[in-house]
């Protein structure tokens, strides 16, 4: 155990100590400066002429909103069209059908807006080309977050303007300057470790019961890659990064397991590189870590030490607490992952959340409660950016002054929309979690399949699903039986749609009143928000907004379900 505890420390490291240098250079790709991926420039100009786009040309805050919206509806009728033709259409050499229209509809919806939800059986319900296709939203929703981010962070800028920069530039060197080369190295890595990275279809094994197993290839190291880079989570097979193929090794384990947080460290340091505002990183990227280590401690506690349902048994888990999960990463490395992929939006998995401890599975929801300890490539500052609009407004009023953020004045206009967007997530989840309670209470005929788990740990299922739809995770337990499932297919749908776009609209309206706005400079009764006292201020906003709305739901799954077992 203790080699495990020291393999989530260096994993932790190596992905804290290359985000810093990611996140530098970041900042010089989105300010304009020369870079090392400057090569790329003639692949950019030709997109930008193919598309008939002037990246030079600024845009306005809701031009470059515009310009993310209508790019995302072309998208989605383009992914509609593949999915649900993918019968007749190429790359297609098992003869996988094409998709229903309700699940292509969830599965169009979770790839373009990052949640990657899968109420599908990637083997046997996708061809090679919707794979690609769904491979190519990874790069696109990833960099719409990253883009739309750095939208933000032009507001943020010392001065007065209405001008923010040009989203589809953004989007395009998010993609050829970040997210591309990338994968690129990481696809590679994988590849040579044994994950398959071809056009052909099925191969047949024989397993150890001398039983031929026809298995499935295709392109996956690059989906993998980009998987996790763009903290987008959807897995070429069903089982996700616990199939050998995906995750063959503990070192491949530990690659994808960095590649989840890389980016959304990166963007914090970013964040200060770009507006000379280091102190201010730091401080963000502190009030992240404690809340991510106040998540990741208990969950590796309780799966070292297993189950007491299993130990009334009579039987021993000197490895800890192994249901549903791989020998080759253990316990303490499964716990880890499963926090980093809840508190980003990656939702990719290497055990099976639904069998972790009651209270790890707790943790692993309140990471996507909380969504923003960390969060998703991009959006996951827009997040915390909402709570700090809160904090920034308590603070002021606290001590007496206007509240001001970096020299813009907080306004009932910018606390409405903040509010607005943070009540907007225990909505969701809360409201359609209660809806599928009140629907499976009603029909018995759902309760065939529907779920495999009666009382709490059921109930804590359909939390799960809502919470991961609504936080653009993807992932979700296992027994819950949502593929196929219309009523499953339409819901979740509809709260990833509007969990990615408003939470965007939101942060970004605020940041356009705030750049027209008339720049205040420090005096000494300003409000500093780079300091320790204004994170834990942060911090305990975080804890009354986000954590304690669902306190209440969480007391009647997971820790109902927890006490069921030490009474």
């Amino acid at each position: 155990m203790n080699n495990e505890i020291t393999g989530v420390i260096v994993m932790f490291v190596l992905s804290v100590a290359p985000a810093i240098f990611l996140g530098k250079y970041m900042a010089r790709v989105f300010e304009g400066r020369r870079s090392v991926l400057d090569f790329m420039k003639p692949l950019e100009r030709f997109i930008f002429s193919i598309s008939g786009i002037d990246p030079a040309r600024e845009m306005t805050w809701k031009q470059n909103l515009k310009a993310l919206l209508t790019i995302n509806l072309a998208w989605f009728l383009f992914s509609m069209f593949i999915l649900m033709d993918m019968g007749w259409l190429p790359l297609n050499p098992d003869g996988n059908a094409s998709m229903s229209a309700d699940t292509a509809f969830n599965t169009t919806v979770s790839f373009i807006s990052n949640t990657n939800l899968q109420n599908y059986v990637p083997e046997t319900q996708m061809s090679y080309l919707g794979q690609m296709i769904l491979m190519l939203f990874q790069f696109i929703s990833a960099g719409t977050g990253i883009a739309i981010c750095i939208v933000v962070f032009n507001a943020l800028k010392e001065g007065t303007s209405e001008k923010l920069g040009n989203f589809f530039n953004y989007l395009v060197l998010s993609c050829t300057r970040v997210l591309l080369p990338l994968a690129i190295v990481l696809a590679v890595f994988l590849a040579f470790h044994g994950t398959p990275m071809t056009f052909e279809g099925k191969a047949d094994f024989m397993s150890i019961q001398n039983d031929t197993v026809h298995v499935s290839r295709g392109p996956v190291a690059a989906m993998v890659a980009i998987k996790q880079l763009g903290t987008n989570g959807g897995g070429f097979y069903g089982a996700n990064s616990a199939h050998p193929l995906e995750n063959p090794d503990y070192v491949t384990n530990m690659v994808e397991d960095i590649s989840i947080i890389l980016i959304p460290i990166a963007l914090v340091f970013t964040l200060g590189f770009y507006l000379k505002r280091k102190r201010l990183a730091n401080t963000i990227f502190m009030v992240m870590t404690i809340g991510f280590l106040l998540f990741l401690i208990p969950a590796i506690y309780y799966e070292m030490h297993g189950s007491s349902e299993i130990t009334n048994l009579g039987i021993q888990q000197h490895l800890g607490s192994m249901e549903g999960k791989e020998i080759r990463f253990g316990p303490v490395a499964s716990a880890y992952w499963g926090v980093t992929t809840t508190i980003t939006s990656n939702g990719s998995v290497n055990a099976m959340h639904d069998s972790f401890t009651p209270l790890t599975g707790m943790v692993t929801m309140m990471g996507m409660m909380v969504n923003c300890f960390y969060g998703g490539v991009g959006v996951g500052f827009l997040n915390y950016f909402i709570f700090i609009i809160i904090a920034v407004f308590i603070g002021g009023l606290m001590v007496g002054r206007t509240p001001e953020l970096l020299g813009k004045k907080i306004e009932s206009k910018e606390m409405k929309i903040a509010v607005i967007i943070a009540l907007l997530h225990p909505l969701l989840i809360l409201s359609f979690t209660a809806l599928s309670s009140y629907m499976y209470a009603a029909n018995p005929a759902l309760r065939a399949g529907w779920l495999n788990n009666p009382g709490y740990h059921g109930y804590s299922e359909m939390l799960y699903q809502y919470a991961s739809c609504s936080a653009n995770n993807g992932s979700g337990f296992a027994g819950l039986g949502a593929i196929g499932s219309p009523f499953w297919n339409i819901t979740n749908g509809i709260v990833m749609i509007l969990s990615r776009y408003l939470p965007i609209i939101g942060p970004v309206a605020i940041a356009g009143i705030l750049a027209k706005k008339k720049y205040i400079p420090v005096s000494a009764g300003t409000l500093h928000t780079d300091t320790g006292t204004f994170g834990f201020l942060t911090y305990g906003i975080i804890i009354i907004i986000a954590a304690l709305a669902f306190f209440p739901a969480l007391v009647l799954g997971p820790v109902a379900e927890f006490y069921t077992y030490v009474k």
